[in-house]
């Protein structure tokens, strides 16, 4: 599935799109000097040099950084990725605008990111139109019918709701096969829960069971918008609340979704509709407008039976006040400013603690970069992406991709047989970098200056129809799953390929005028994070083709899996929120892939380094702002990662997501890098060269 793509993750925008709800009003038009400029790859005001690098290396390189850097009232937190993603929006802002303003050469291109760009910004128009825009789509609800003639309608209604972006009861789409990857088939799985994933409904603790009765308050004020009496929406609420926790029990957790081999069970469509009794597949997959299939991946199996049940023995009228809900959530940033206000208040400011959402201009433009990525991802190359820096990201790459081969050469745990085939693994890896070859066609999308729902809408269903049509057809290895301005990074398994959008090849991840230390500590890193997914606890179960195989003896297999061990309990270790009622922990499992890759990444990536400053004739004891070589490579590496959090969105990224906090990737990969107590002369002992280290590659 989609979801196992390996990304960086290198800071969230947490409820920042229009999707997820905000504030109204248009935003001043920025000053001639940008609110955002980009964090230089070594910054030494983010340095505490009293902080003895040997103790606390994320404090030394970056203890600084927050109180240089306060988090504004409209994010979740600050970092140098936050900085860049807002540097990013502010150029993605211009290019809108001039689109926006037309004239008789605007391409066609122009005129769509122009003229939806120009809709969204129309909040005056949105209100005066209130509800009119989604009044079909509610009226297509609340006309389902009762009963049994109304369940025997919901496929094809769920379809048309998903089809326009709605998540309802279940997830369906496309994916390559786990084990042909040649072959692109249909996947179906959970999904339709208005909480991040399973255990938010489940948890014991006040902070949990307050989060729970907000949720119930937020789908009330939702449902009390659309329509419905206080008391009526009360009573949907905590029903609705009551369905999605019946969901939640019977849904797979973050752990188990992370491992390919529990979310692939290809089946005939015969079998699985089997186990889906009553359920009318085919005037489902019309409604959604996918091809009729006779092969599925049931990627989560336990899950139907339980949504079967559920739907059975759920009154009609809470089925559609779950759907309602659902689907006003989906266009709250359409909508009225009441409805949108109220959303961003829930999943922003009670789940994330953002007092304020982003001003209408971020948004709109970051929504743009969604609806119609490769459109305006198009001019942000053209404008803000120079052909050197692709060029010097080429020939990094090779060099690091050359340290990986080095390093399993050393590898003491691996069997001669195994290393030649995680050689021939490795150089097949595919390197994307910047934007796609082939840009994608969008003649097919209509885009009016007036009709900002209607926009939403049919470029959710024109973002459908591509994934859709992928079924059955050959798999385009050309094909990204990133916008070109996106700050990020991603490996694919089953494409074997890793992938650079032209948004992170910028300062501070790369810049053309920072020494090679630098850009190799902090893009270097990037570089190899994303090459070592292909060899982490699950990147390691693909081949070089991108099928699910086991290419390992079972020797090294235990080898790999004692030193993954190691990581997932150094990890377990570590503190992300302190707090009176009780800490939160990282949990080492569920971070385990992009712990590996980090780890191992900035190891290849100070090898490749090392190598090409001898090429270079590099000084490695000549300093530079009072630093060598190598400790810049180290400090490049650490400030990439400096942040300034707030405690609600970090508790939310530890609960649920792959990713480490950002102080954490520091430590927690510098206590385990070879070349760091020289770099710093630190003793064996000391907390970031601890006796006992961790190393997998």
């Amino acid at each position: 599935m989609k979801d196992l793509k390996r990304f960086l993750t290198v800071g969230m925008v947490v409820a920042s799109t229009l999707a997820g709800g905000s504030l109204f009003g248009q935003a001043a038009k920025p000053a001639a000097t940008p609110s955002y400029v980009p964090i230089p790859g070594f910054d030494p005001t983010s340095l505490d040099r009293a902080v003895d690098p040997c103790t606390d290396f994320y404090q030394f390189a970056c203890g600084k950084f927050a109180a240089n850097h306060p988090i504004p009232a409209d994010e979740g937190g600050m970092g140098p990725a936050y900085v860049l993603m807002n540097v990013n929006t502010q150029w993605l802002r211009g290019i809108l605008e001039q689109a926006e303003a037309g004239g008789s050469d605007r391409s066609a291109d122009a005129q769509k990111i122009g003229d939806y760009y120009k809709a969204c910004m129309d909040t005056d128009r949105i209100e005066r139109l209130d509800l009119a825009p989604i009044q079909p789509l509610l009226a297509q609800i609340d006309a389902l019918g009762d009963g049994v003639r109304g369940k025997l309608a919901l496929p094809g209604l769920i379809g048309s709701l998903q089809r326009e972006g709605v998540d309802v009861f279940f997830s369906f789409g496309e994916q390559q096969d786990y084990k042909d990857a040649s072959k692109q088939i249909a996947y179906i799985s959970q999904g339709g829960l208005g909480m991040p994933e399973k255990d938010y409904y489940l948890r014991t603790g006040a902070k949990d069971e307050e989060l729970r009765k907000q949720y119930v308050a937020h789908i009330v004020k939702m449902l009390t918008f659309a329509g419905s009496s206080p008391q009526q929406a009360l009573r949907d609420a905590n029903a609705v609340m009551a369905f999605e926790t019946a969901l939640a029990k019977g849904s797979m957790g973050v752990v188990d979704l992370r491992e390919p081999e529990k979310t692939y069970h290809l089946q005939t469509i015969s079998a699985f509709t089997a186990t889906v009794p009553g359920f009318n597949l085919p005037r489902y997959e019309e409604a959604l407008h996918a091809p009729h299939v006779t092969e599925i991946n049931n990627s989560t199996p336990d899950y139907f039976p339980v949504l079967l049940h559920q739907v059975r023995d759920t009154d009609m009228s809470v089925l559609k006040a779950y759907m309602r809900y659902h689907l006003l959530t989906a266009y709250a940033g359409r909508l009225p400013k009441r409805i949108d206000a109220e959303n961003f208040d829930f999943y922003g400011v009670k789940l994330y603690g953002q007092p304020e959402q982003a001003p209408r201009w971020k948004r709109c433009s970051r929504s743009v970069d969604g609806a119609l990525a490769e459109a305006l991802g198009k001019v942000y190359v053209d404008q803000y992406f120079a052909g050197e820096s692709k060029q010097r990201m080429v020939v990094m790459v090779k060099e690091i991709e050359d340290a990986m081969d080095r390093d399993i050469d050393t590898l003491t745990w691996m069997s001669p047989e195994t290393k030649l085939k995680a050689k021939a693994k490795l150089k097949l890896v595919a390197n994307k970098i910047g934007y796609p070859d082939k840009w994608r066609d969008y003649s097919a999308l209509t885009v009016k200056p007036d009709d900002a729902f209607g926009n939403s809408m049919r470029a959710n269903e024109f973002s459908s129809a591509h994934e859709l049509a992928k079924i059955g057809k050959p798999v385009d290895p050309g094909e990204w799953d990133m916008s070109p301005p996106t700050v990020n990074a991603y490996y694919n398994p089953s494409m074997n390929d890793i992938n650079f959008p032209a948004g992170i090849l910028q300062p501070p991840y790369f810049d053309p005028k920072a020494d090679d230390a630098v850009n190799y500590g902090d893009i270097g890193g990037v570089i190899g994070h994303e090459l070592t997914h292909g060899f982490d606890d699950q990147g390691k179960k693909f081949d070089g083709k991108g099928n699910l195989s086991d290419w390992w003896t079972a020797a090294d297999t235990k080898g790999f899996e004692a030193r993954t061990d190691c990581l997932v309990k150094e990890y377990d270790g570590f503190t992300a929120v302190k707090d009176p009622t009780g800490d939160v922990k990282v949990n080492g499992k569920l971070t385990l892939g992009e712990n590996t890759a980090d780890n191992g990444g900035l190891v290849l990536a100070y090898m490749a380094y090392l190598e090409h400053a001898k090429k270079t004739g590099v000084d490695l004891t000549a300093k530079v702002d009072g630093f060598t070589a190598p400790q810049r490579f180290y400090i490049g590496y650490a400030q990439g990662w400096c942040e300034n959090s707030r405690p609600e969105q970090v508790r939310s990224q530890v609960l649920a997501d792959p990713h480490a906090p950002d102080h954490i990737r520091v430590n927690g990969a510098i206590v385990n890098q070879p070349g760091f107590a020289g770099a710093f002369s630190c003793k064996v002992g000391t907390p970031m060269v601890p006796a006992n280290s961790c190393r997998v590659w």
